[in-house]
């Protein structure tokens, strides 16, 4: 999370090469977070998240706040998308799991 921060408030010169669309990189990121929260979380998962969007929303505010980067709502849009797919990504996994050890 503390990684994510760090790269959405940096001056955007100074960014690293990410999937070459800003979009991308939100939902990339927040999957990452879903997937991640699916297996540290697992008796909380709608809460966490509802949390973890929060955290975008945190983030889309404090960009508000630097003078390099802009709010967008289109950003939380991805940042939802990355958070159903990476839910979905880590149920699908636990399910092949599953299937496998049977």
């Amino acid at each position: 999370m503390l990684a994510l921060l760090v790269l959405s408030l940096m001056p955007a010169s100074l960014s690293p090469p990410g999937t070459g669309w800003d979009k991308g990189n939100h939902v990339l990121g927040f999957a990452v977070l879903a997937f991640l929260a699916h297996w540290a979380r697992p008796a909380r998962r709608p809460k966490t998240l509802l949390a973890l969007f929060g955290y975008g929303v945190l983030i889309e505010a404090l960009q508000s706040l630097t003078p390099d980067r802009l709010t967008e709502w289109n950003d939380l849009w991805a940042d939802g998308v990355g958070l159903l797919m990476g839910a979905v990504f880590a149920l699908m996994v636990q399910r092949l799991a599953v299937v496998r050890l049977s």
